[in-house]
């Protein structure tokens, strides 16, 4: 019941929000540069497809042998279609991340500063309890 009667006042409501805001910075932040690194890995990747495809019709082109090629050139363009996707989606997610970040951000800075005016938030050092 004491939590509760904590929670109910203004300070109380704000101190809950201030530690939320603060638990779901860092995630969303290590969320942000997961997905940052895994776009690069698709680029990489992309680029890979787009070289081995250029060098299968080169070989296609030069070689004596009738080995059609064709299929094999039509699966890594699929794949790369898909992988182009995939990237595409990524990208959004991470820009849904990074508005979220800074939403996130601006509304920790905003509480605090209303915390600070009303008197109820005093910083403390680390050290001390």
């Amino acid at each position: 019941m004491a939590a509760l009667a904590v929670l109910e006042t203004p300070s109380g409501r704000d101190a809950l929000a201030e530690g939320l805001l603060e638990l779901m910075s860092p995630a969303v932040q290590q969320l942000d540069l997961h997905v940052h690194s895994v776009r690069e890995s698709q680029v990489e990747l992309r680029e890979h497809i787009d070289n081995l495809a250029s060098e299968l019709c080169r070989i296609n082109e030069h070689q004596k042998v009738a080995l059609d090629l064709d299929p094999y050139v039509k699966k890594l363009l699929n794949a790369r279609r898909r992988v182009v996707l995939v990237n595409n989606i990524l990208q959004n997610a991470q820009e849904r991340l990074r508005r979220l970040n800074h939403n996130v951000a601006k509304e920790t800075a905003r509480r605090k500063t209303m915390l600070e005016a009303s008197g109820a938030f005093t910083p403390r050092s680390p050290s001390k309890p």
